[in-house]
């Protein structure tokens, strides 16, 4: 099919060279993502937050910031972004992906910026490394630029407009279980300093249980929101193990990033998480990231802080040069103390 990214012919030395190896897992042998061992979220109505009385509010918020210490990650219902908007968005981003590769491929395809389109991983070096996906990157202040796809961009700006309010919601009452000013967010980020990710994990026809969609890592954000559609492939790493999430089609997923880790100081977790391959269906989703802008100060909240002073920027640049030199995100590792 002409919309496919060239994964076969890029990938070939690696797929051949696995192809005389069974332990390339990543604890040895195949991925699993067995439906049967798929585990549901810590899942949230945000109806609650509205009750009257202070009761249901304040358990609701409390349920939040346990998530965030305990998993990292939680779904949210009744979060205001409606199923029409979600549907119009997935029909128009598998609509997009149905572009010949020639086409989308092109830097004049969005008028975006360069590199807004990204299909594999052009630093793999074997099997663990390989990437089966394709995404559109879209800082928000760019969208504007779609003008050659209005209904797109449109329903983009539909959909970024109520999940933006959702994430500083949910980041106010992350932070006020923590004694954090709110007006530190409220200073440091914007609609202006997030960006957009759409993903598509097309079928991997080869070694599809020994490569992955998405490689295992952390986001580089405060907080990131995802609406994922119900093929499921999405795994945690939970108390040392790798677990399968199982798809809510009425919740939004909500992570923390390594960012809100270190300004909590550890208190909430950045979990690693990645998305497996499927052999015969593809699998599409749309993140939020709530990020700051690059001369934002990142700094420990909770004395004594565990990671040095450093600017959202910083943190960026020494991430690039580390997947550069290693072909891998190294994290906040870098910042301790």
């Amino acid at each position: 099919m002409d919309y496919e990214p060239p994964f076969l012919e890029f990938y070939k030395p690696l797929l051949l060279q696995g192809s005389h190896r069974v332990d390339v897992g990543i604890s040895g042998g195949a991925i699993r993502n067995d439906k049967s061992e798929w585990c549901e979220l810590p899942l949230i109505d945000l109806g609650r937050l509205s009750l009257g009385g202070g009761g249901e509010k304040e358990e609701c918020m409390r349920e939040i910031s346990e998530a965030a210490r305990t998993w990292g990650f939680f779904q949210v219902v009744n979060h205001g972004v409606s199923q029409e908007l979600l549907q119009s968005l997935r029909h128009q981003q598998v609509e997009v992906f149905r572009t010949p590769f020639a086409r989308k491929s092109q830097e004049s395809f969005f008028n975006l910026p360069a590199r807004s389109y990204r299909w594999g991983n052009p630093s793999a070096t074997n099997l663990r490394q390989i990437s089966w996906s394709e995404a559109f990157h879209m800082f928000l202040p760019d969208i504007a630029r779609m003008d050659q796809h209005q209904s797109l961009r449109s329903t983009i700006e539909a959909f970024a407009s109520v999940v933006a309010p959702l994430a500083e919601n949910l980041m106010q009452i992350l932070a006020q279980k923590l004694n954090i000013k709110f007006n530190y967010f409220q200073e440091n980020c914007s609609a202006n300093t997030s960006f957009l990710r759409l993903n598509r994990y097309p079928p991997c026809p080869i070694f599809y249980s020994r490569v992955f969609g998405l490689l295992s890592h952390t986001d580089s954000s405060f907080l990131t929101i995802v609406n994922q559609d119900q093929i499921g492939g999405l795994q945690i790493m939970k108390d040392g193990n790798w677990v399968g999430v199982k798809p809510n089609p009425q919740a939004l997923v909500v992570n923390i990033g390594d960012l809100f880790q270190a300004l909590s100081n550890d208190i909430y977790i950045s979990a690693k998480h990645r998305v497996v391959a499927a052999e015969k269906v593809e699998r599409f989703s749309v993140a939020y990231f709530y990020n700051p802008s690059k001369d934002a100060l990142i700094e420990s909240h909770i004395m004594p802080p565990m990671y040095r002073k450093f600017t959202f920027g910083e943190y960026r640049g020494q991430i690039e040069k580390d997947v550069k030199e290693t072909g891998d995100k190294v994290g906040l590792s870098r910042f301790l103390l």
